[in-house]
């Protein structure tokens, strides 16, 4: 596993309460570790990785009951609400052209299956919470992901489609290049409708959806390297701040401001 040369850490989660929280994002991953409380039902367009980094906290999944975990892994598309009441939670996005929702199956441990999700009473922790509470922290996320995912990647990778490959390389890379639904889909020698159906099926969500989600990607990395919120949603596509908002309140279940108005720099 990975260790920081020299790093400035709490020891327990008192310490913790003192510290920004990290949003970081690469091309095939985002992260978000910090203090967060109750975000309604939503639904991502990536699987996703939850840990508590000091305490078990409340997940529900789909219409389902309250539970209490250490750990999940979440699906992309599945819709789920969770209740973190204040303390730093760990939220790893995993995009289709790093890897599937299998490589994170290993981080989870003493699991069940609930409702399309895993769920754990336990899971990887320590490097996360050790990277959460070094001051430098946001300046080895890299190497820590690397090291968190190096053993289940290869084997959980699933190749995508190509041509479904192709339109998600063209999302990430320009936000104004074939981000049409008809566009994307005569770049890939498909019809509307054979495209869209292909591209749920390997991706695990809407073409329209996806798009979306590379849009908060690319405005949420604008706001934690420093821009505005305005700046950053019209930089992203997004008519103004209000629409960015909405966007992002749907994505997350909860506001932008309290996870990204104070941030980490790298």
């Amino acid at each position: 596993m990975y260790e920081p040369a020299a790093r400035n850490t709490g020891t327990h989660s008192g310490h913790a309460g003192e510290l920004l929280p990290i949003w970081h994002l690469d091309p095939g991953r985002a992260l978000f570790v910090g203090p967060l409380g109750h975000n309604a039902p939503h639904a991502h367009s990536i699987p996703v990785y939850l840990a508590g980094l000091y305490a078990p906290f409340r997940l529900r999944i789909t219409n389902g009951t309250w539970q209490s975990c250490r750990t999940a892994v979440i699906p992309a598309g599945l819709p789920y609400e969770f209740d973190v009441e204040g303390q730093p939670l760990a939220v790893l996005y995993l995009e289709p052209r790093e890897a599937g929702a299998g490589a994170l199956i290993p981080l989870v441990r003493a699991a069940r299956e609930e409702a399309g999700a895993l769920v754990g009473a336990d899971g990887e922790l320590t490097l996360i919470r050790d990277l959460y509470e070094a001051r430098d922290g946001a300046l080895w996320v890299d190497a820590a992901l690397d090291s968190l995912l190096a053993y289940a990647k290869p084997r959980a990778r699933r190749p995508l489609d190509p041509r479904v490959a192709r339109a998600v390389a063209s999302l990430a890379s320009g936000l104004e290049d074939q981000v049409r639904v008809a566009d994307a889909a005569r770049a890939v020698g498909l019809s509307p409708s054979r495209f869209q159906h292909l591209f749920a099926r390997e991706v695990g969500v809407p073409y329209r959806r996806f798009r979306v989600w590379q849009r908060l990607r690319c405005a949420i990395g604008s706001i934690a390297a420093g821009d505005s919120f305005t700046d950053a949603a019209h930089r992203a596509g997004f008519f103004d701040q209000a629409h960015f908002a909405r966007a992002f309140r749907h994505t997350f279940g909860a506001p932008a401001s309290p996870s990204l108005r104070k941030v980490r720099r790298a």
